[in-house]
């Protein structure tokens, strides 16, 4: 049923416990999982350590997906490490167009009313316009 379920992270604890439910999933039914960081391109990320120039989001999203990708959970399941420049929503369901993904596992911080308007949700806007079905888990702030 799935094969391919793609699991964007922002490097936070709930990114961590959607993890959790992504590689149960990918165990279940022998499917690989795709750990997604998107750069935002809408933030300044370029800094200077000594004379070289670095992006410091796509570092921080090459922590993010490596840290998913070796931790205990992700144990004997076929992982692909990605990290892309952009929009996040945008990214992601580009993401899911280009690769055949079956499955979105993602998390939400389950804001309601003037500070999910305020904030916004890439989680929400994924469950809004995603073509395959996008698997939430909830997470308290």
């Amino acid at each position: 049923m799935y094969d391919t379920i793609l699991l964007p992270t922002d490097g936070s604890t709930g990114a961590q416990q959607a993890a959790k439910h992504a590689f149960d999933l990918a165990r279940q039914y022998g499917a690989t999982v795709h750990v997604l960081y998107v750069a935002d391109t809408q933030r300044d990320s370029l800094t200077t350590v000594g004379t070289e120039v670095v992006d410091a989001l796509e570092a921080e999203g090459r922590d993010a997906v490596s840290a998913i990708a070796e931790s205990d959970v992700a144990h004997g399941i076929d992982v692909e490490e990605v990290v892309a420049q952009g929009h996040p929503d945008e990214e992601i369901l580009s993401y899911v167009e280009d690769n055949a993904v079956d499955l979105v596992v993602m998390a939400t911080h389950g804001r309601s009313g003037l500070g999910r308007y305020l904030l916004g949700s890439t989680t929400e806007k994924i469950v809004r316009s995603s073509p395959v079905p996008v698997f939430t888990v909830r997470v308290e702030a």
